[in-house]
């Protein structure tokens, strides 16, 4: 036989195992034109122009996030959008997850997570997943990805839980992941598989289009899962010379986390239960917990509305639930004589539906409250009497004046809730009903749970703040504002005033945000209930 021919047939056979064995054609001999440095080289071998002008190609796991397991993010994906018994399956299934390869324990947990659930539904990838996103992000490697310009991410989690994150975030051009498979709009777990040759042509038309012989074309992965990813082989004639900036495992943990103040974008909302991060260990604590708090959640609700306020305060925080009082109003009661029998108008902002019971705790007294939606059953325990607000401002001004000349009243002008050190607008209604106005400044720190949603059953806001086995409320009581609408001031203006002094006393930043704004972000309607 010709040798020629002979080495035609070798090379054909050759590329033939190649293909059996996953490895794409070409991968073997681009390699070798591979140049791999370690990325702090990345600002010495490039100018901050040059980078600018500059396509990144990174790995979401590998180049920005700090942890190692794939498994908390799927945990919040099944306990907030499955429920607890998804999640308690998940958790059950992860011993085999580990025993099995990677792609396959992957797929598994794919299938625990997604299976069943309704694709428009789906939300949590822009409402729970980025605030875990954000505090597991590398200070290190958040820096390497924003130094360029253009920005393509590679993720192993289905797209539909980072591109979110990314897109909203951190300003990435296009996120490259598995799409999930859906019948009749409904999730079947199961992960859409594109060949190598589809891929490759996806991130050169639509992600590079007209870039397609651009030379300043750079990756950024971990040294052990880049070859893996097969991060280049899929645009590799696309990069001339191609340049890949590592990082290995040791590096990464000794990553530090990304300070708040360095975030590119705010977070302010944020939606879900979990108020933790769900490593297994973590969940396995959780799991067991549940039983004995919500018996303990039961008993609180019981001290609460039997006991006096001398009893029932030092044994609520004996079970865990306390509270911290700081008074800082100074200046003396001096209403006039004609309004003695008037009470008091305490403006707070909004933190949960515990904020009135917390204030009538903090001043040993009952107080009146006053919200826009509350459940049956949140009503029938409360300890304090509240009414409902119409959203009809004529007449929810008659019901506050009238409430204010029967006892001392809350309101919380801010309409919903903030978890983030922010303050929402405050509505400046509560400024036209009341000469003397006290403001208080509230912050509640939970140790499991949150105890407020936006897409959640609202009945079950106090049982979860209460299941937690640590809640603290730290209450501060401000200065009087007295004779508050003869100050020649407007409502809006007493009203700004009022939140620039809470938000200065918890070192928050006060917005211009709404209710409206948060649940059209968080559930996709406008909150009305």
């Amino acid at each position: 036989m010709d040798r020629k021919v002979l080495q035609q047939h070798i090379f054909l056979l050759y590329k033939f195992v190649l293909k059996l064995l996953g490895y794409p054609q070409g991968h073997h001999w681009r390699n070798k034109s591979l140049k791999y440095m370690r990325y702090e080289s990345m600002a010495d071998n490039h100018t901050s122009e040059e980078l600018l002008n500059t396509t990144l190609v990174f790995e979401v796991e590998g180049g920005l996030l700090r942890s190692t397991s794939l498994f908390p993010y799927f945990m919040l994906v099944a306990f907030e959008g499955g429920g607890v018994l998804r999640g308690l399956v998940l958790f059950l299934s992860y011993p085999l997850v580990c025993l099995v390869s990677k792609e396959m324990g992957l797929k598994i947990m794919v299938f625990i997570c997604f299976f069943g659930v309704k694709k428009g539904s789906f939300v949590i990838g822009r409402t729970v997943l980025p605030k875990f996103f954000m505090e597991d992000l590398g200070f290190e490697g958040f820096e390497v990805v924003m130094r360029c310009g253009r920005k393509v991410g590679l993720s192993e989690l289905p797209r539909v839980m980072v591109e979110g994150y990314l897109r909203d975030y951190l300003g990435v051009d296009c996120v490259f992941g598995r799409d999930l498979k859906v019948v009749c709009g409904y999730f079947v777990g199961l992960m859409e598989e594109l060949p190598p040759r589809s891929r490759s042509s996806f991130l050169m038309n639509d992600v590079f289009g007209e870039r397609k012989g651009d030379n300043n074309l750079i990756g950024f992965g971990c040294s052990k899962k880049i070859l893996d990813h097969q991060l280049f082989s899929l645009c590799k004639s696309v990069f001339i010379p191609q340049e890949i900036y590592m990082v290995t495992e040791a590096e990464k943990r000794r990553w530090k986390a990304l300070p708040r103040e360095k975030y590119p974008k705010p977070l302010i909302f944020h939606d879900g239960r979990i108020a933790f991060m769900p490593t297994f260990l973590r969940t396995l604590t959780m799991i067991m917990w549940i039983p004995f708090g919500f018996m303990l959640s039961v008993l609180r609700i019981l001290i609460a509305i039997s006991f006096p306020y001398t009893m029932s305060i030092p044994v609520l925080s004996f079970t865990g639930m306390g509270g911290r009082r700081y008074i800082h109003s100074t200046t003396k009661n001096t209403r006039k004589k004609e309004k003695k029998d008037r009470g008091t108008l305490y403006v707070c902002n909004h933190r949960t539906l515990l904020d009135p019971i917390y204030i009538s705790l903090a001043i040993m007294k009952p107080v009146t409250t006053v919200t826009y939606s509350l459940s049956p059953l949140s009503e029938f325990l409360s300890p304090i009497k509240t009414f409902h607000l119409s959203r009809n401002k004529e007449k929810d001004s008659k019901m506050m004046d009238s409430l204010l000349s029967q006892s001392d009243l809350v309101v919380c002008p801010e309409g919903t809730t903030c978890r983030e050190p922010y303050l929402l607008r405050f509505s400046p209604l509560f400024a036209e009903i009341s000469d003397e106005i006290i403001p208080v400044a509230l912050d509640a720190k939970v140790s499991m749970f949150y105890g407020t949603t936006a897409s959640g059953l609202k009945f079950l806001d106090p049982v979860f703040f209460l299941l937690n086995p640590i809640g603290i409320y730290h209450i501060m009581i401000l200065e009087n504002l007295l004779n508050a609408n003869v100050n020649r001031e407007s409502s809006i203006e007493t009203a700004n005033r009022v939140q620039k002094q809470i938000a200065d006393a918890l070192g928050f930043q006060c917005t211009n945000l709404t209710r409206r704004d948060k649940y059209m972000i968080l559930a996709g309607n406008e909150g009305v209930v």
